[in-house]
């Protein structure tokens, strides 16, 4: 008897065994197959073909093949099983989530015509610094069959990462190799797609993210698969893409938090990269100017082979960067004199300015100063953001909108006061201040589409702003020539965040911004408005220091035993009634006691920072090991202990190795 083994997309971690329809080489492993499932059917995916089954032959259904699907490669099968063992998560829904929706529902997408590259020489490569150079042949000779190494590229802004990429890539093409390129954002693909294809027009390049049209993420799937595709250039998704000649991945901005998905499958794309390259035997490029410290560590730990662009390729010199006291100034709707002054100078000159806030809207909350009223939104934890140009009330965790009232809704007073600024606010004052100015404010509602975004900006580019206001979508992987002043306004909150990774993600943002300044043949300065100046991590910035700061926050997470000093997972559990997740997290508790593992410790269930999110209450417990391996045995029993508990309908539950919130 032949059973086949096979993967559905149920919350279930186990597989389900099917009879064949007809015996013959379309049930090998990989194969996308359709089943009768509950009431309907489902598409899955045969994992494996065995000789008998634990249920009698007579219970079991039959698979149908999808003849018009090729089958899924044995690695990708590896790589989906790594994903479900690491996240605990069913193997169904880890197949499910790789696939793209198309494959998903056992569709194969309408054949276009092949576009075929030109055939024309690769455009010359840029000149490359000496330590350019440097970094180009430690990868290359690594590309050369020097199997798996993990390479940190730790550069500068502006030190021109991207060409050493671009470099080793075109080794690897050479070579009859594919590259696989990873990107945090999707704001970021299309001008690295466009700088991509220029360099290289005799190849095929797929772009892979949630904004590509379902048809066409299943076109580019399919032709990495067959290896009609040179290279893959996505978001944390491509990571899935199987690719028969890969010979090299990189992972732009490895720090970033959008490279870690929050929901569902809450994987980490750069994680699983690591894991894809050591399964192939091949290099893999993390490059950044702030790495996570996770990775800092391994490098100058000897585990990653470090890699280093200390000077800017283009500019003279990294921009300066000072602090404005704001004890001791008198601010105008938060800017201060000296900040005004800098954007004011850089009208006279022609050049451009940034103002960096990274808070979108006009005021954070909208208030009552009589009896104390403010803006809540009533279906989470958090306050209704102030947007003036629509005069509307904006939840920015759930969607939440009202109208402006125009009287207070507790005592009736009419003179409600907006408290704290967003970028709106700021725009104003702006206008107020430099009435010629053209002013472009850059966040998630003026570039609510990609249309918008690209049109903004062009303008940029074409010198059409001379002020730019923007959240953290401006803050990385953009060169304006121009930009020669970047402010920042309003980031002292962040040093005092009860998330311990706080600091390194401010500095990574502050150093990501300030980048921006000064990338051409103009000089650039930094200027951030503070009451802390004298803060190691603003002493650091101004110093350009990274290493510094660095190594400081390693000696205080090692001193308090956190990641990647130990390593940790999350239990999360959400409820119509806080009291509900509460209890079941004491379960949880109660269920890990009774498996007795010494090395694992377990810390109270609490109240997420967020208690309450679109009307539901949530909770949290974490866990910590010093022990990886001790860590993931517990939580391989413990999984199984949580399935078999009894919860509320409405109680819903997940776990997240690895965390990047807490």
């Amino acid at each position: 008897m032949t059973v086949l083994q096979i993967a559905l997309d149920v919350p279930l971690p186990r597989l389900f065994d099917y009879l064949p329809e007809g015996e013959g080489e379309n049930f090998t492993p990989g194969r996308l197959v359709r089943v009768p499932f509950g009431q309907g059917g489902k598409v899955g995916v045969v994992v494996a073909v065995a000789a008998d089954s634990e249920h009698p032959a007579g219970k079991l259904k039959t698979a149908a093949a999808i003849p018009e699907l090729p089958a899924l490669p044995a690695d990708w099968l590896e790589l989906c099983g790594f994903c479900a063992r690491y996240y605990h998560y069913p193997i169904g829904q880890v197949m499910a989530f790789a696939l793209p929706p198309l494959l998903r529902k056992g569709k194969a997408p309408r054949a276009l015509k092949e576009k075929v590259g030109s055939g024309d020489t690769v455009p010359t490569a840029n000149a490359a610094t000496p330590d350019q150079r440097a970094a180009i042949d430690a990868i290359v000779g690594a590309t050369g069959g020097g199997g798996f190494r993990t390479f940190l590229l730790h550069g500068v802004t502006g030190s021109g990462k991207t060409e050493v990429y671009l470099q080793a890539i075109e080794r690897v093409l050479a070579a009859g190799g594919q590259a696989l390129m990873l990107v945090p954002e999707i704001a970021l693909t299309p001008q690295l797609e466009s700088r991509v294809s220029a360099r290289f027009p005799g190849a095929r390049v797929v772009s892979a993210h949630s904004g590509v049209a379902d048809a066409a993420r299943a076109r580019g799937f399919l032709a990495a698969l067959e290896g009609r595709a040179d290279i893959v250039l996505g978001t944390r998704l491509s990571v899935f893409m199987p690719m028969p000649r890969l010979g090299l991945i990189v992972v732009d901005e490895e720090h970033d938090a959008s490279f870690k998905q929050q929901e569902g499958l809450r994987y980490s794309a750069r994680d699983i990269a690591i894991f894809r390259a050591r399964q192939r035997d091949i290099p893999i490029v993390l490059g950044s100017a702030t790495p996570s410290l996770e990775s800092f560590h391994h490098g100058t730990s000897g585990r990653y082979a470090k890699l280093d662009l200390p000077l800017r390729a283009v500019a003279a010199a990294m921009p300066t960067v000072a602090t404005v006291d704001t004890r001791k100034e008198k601010l105008q709707d938060g800017l201060s004199a000296r900040m005004i002054a800098a954007v004011s100078e850089r009208l006279q000159r022609g050049e451009q300015s940034l103002l960096f806030l990274n808070r979108r809207g006009y005021a954070p909350v909208l208030a009552c100063p009589a009896c104390g009223w403010i803006s809540h939104c009533r279906r989470c934890a958090a306050n209704l953001v102030l947007h003036l140009a629509d005069r509307r009330l904006r939840c920015h965790h759930c969607g939440l909108e009202a109208g402006i009232p125009h009287a207070c809704p507790g005592c009736g007073n009419l003179d409600l006061q907006p408290f704290g600024r967003g970028t709106q606010r700021l725009e104003a004052k702006l206008g107020e201040l430099f009435p010629e100015a053209r002013i472009l404010r850059i966040d998630r509602d003026s570039a609510d589409s990609p249309k918008k975004w690209h049109a903004l900006l062009a303008a940029i580019h074409a010198g059409a702003a001379d002020i730019l206001i923007g959240t953290q979508m401006l803050a990385k992987g953009h060169d304006f020539p121009n930009l020669t002043l970047v402010g920042v306004v309003g980031a002292d909150a962040a040093l005092f965040a009860a998330d311990f990774r706080a600091p390194e993600r401010l500095f990574a943002q502050l150093m990501q911004v300030g980048g921006r300044s000064g990338r051409a043949q103009l000089p650039g300065a930094v200027l951030i408005q503070t009451e802390y100046p004298d803060h190691p991590l603003y002493r650091a910035l101004i110093d350009h220091d990274y290493a510094a700061f660095a190594r400081e926050q390693l000696a205080e997470r090692e001193a308090a035993g956190f990641p990647p000093f130990a390593f940790q997972a999350l239990l999360r559990a959400e409820a119509p009634a806080l009291e509900d997740a509460i209890a079941f997290l004491t379960q949880a508790v109660a269920a890990a006691e009774a498996l007795a593992a010494p090395e694992v410790l377990l810390y109270d269930p609490v109240p997420m920072r967020m208690a309450r999110l679109k009307n539901r209450e949530r909770a949290q417990l974490l866990v910590e090991s010093r022990s990886r391996p001790a860590l993931h045995a517990f939580l391989d029993a413990w999984m199984g202990a949580l399935h078999a508990l009894k919860t509320p309908r409405e109680l819903r539950w997940h776990l997240d190795v690895d965390p990047q919130e807490l």
